[in-house]
């Protein structure tokens, strides 16, 4: 659900699930026509990686357990080792990484705004949440780059894709504090939107308003059918 409490964001329409128990497989949708270029590919996951990590590192700072933290700490590494990666495929191409993030920038930081979360719990669901859309998305995404570089690229992303100790940390403050579920679960839905914006960015569109979003409405529909399963790990009701 998009976030319209706090401000107006441009319309997009979020595709409605099926119940569970009516979904059906359907083909994979090739996104290869909609990808960017290697460059700006690179450049965007590199500083969502590096977001993720920020985000996550917060969420280390403000963690009420030491336990907590060691494990926040761990995962915040992972999403370091993934930006620095991508880096090195930015640079292998004798790339500036710095320029080649710089025009992703903008957009990140708003994303990081609005899905930073009211507490140590939101931003614990926002890290595993957003992350895991934005990972499936890219990987997804890069069906359309070509070459040995795209294809370690997705490699990168493919690494902890489900962040399994994030998941524990959200089981075990739910179980300890119930009434932390209902708020959990609006918090999670509230974010679909805004990951959807971001993700939506960084397709190459035609002009044809009404063909590009006919082609892209099943991709967002896969992906928000792996957050519901994400969020199911949770606990919670996507």
């Amino acid at each position: 659900m998009v976030n319209w409490f706090r401000r107006a964001r441009e319309r997009i329409e979020v595709p409605r699930l099926t119940p569970r128990s009516e979904q059906r497989p359907t083909a994979r949708v090739d996104l290869a026509e909609l990808t960017p270029s290697l460059s700006a590919y690179l450049g965007h996951a590199a500083y969502l990686q590096l977001s993720f990590f920020e985000t996550l590192s917060r969420a280390t700072a403000i963690a009420p357990t030491l336990e907590a933290k060691e494990v926040l700490a761990r995962v915040a590494g992972r999403a370091l080792e993934k930006h620095r990666k991508l880096v090195i495929e930015l640079e292998r191409r004798e790339l500036d990484p710095v320029q080649a993030m710089e025009p992703f920038a903008a957009g990140v930081h708003e994303f990081q705004r609005v899905t930073r979360g009211n507490d140590w719990y939101e931003t614990l669901v926002s890290c595993y949440v957003t992350a895991g859309f934005l990972d499936d998305f890219f990987v997804r995404l890069g069906a359309g780059l070509s070459g040995e570089a795209g294809a370690r690229a997705v490699a990168i992303l493919r690494q902890d894709l489900e962040a399994k100790e994030l998941v524990d940390l959200v089981l075990d403050a739910v179980g300890a504090n119930p009434r932390l579920s209902s708020r959990l679960a609006m918090w999670g839905r509230r974010l679909v939107g805004d990951t959807m914006l971001i993700a939506r960015s960084a397709l190459v569109l035609g002009s044809d308003h009404d063909t590009e979003e006919a082609r892209i409405e099943p991709v967002f529909t896969e992906l928000i059918a792996s957050h519901t399963r994400r969020m199911d790990n949770l606990g919670l009701t996507a």
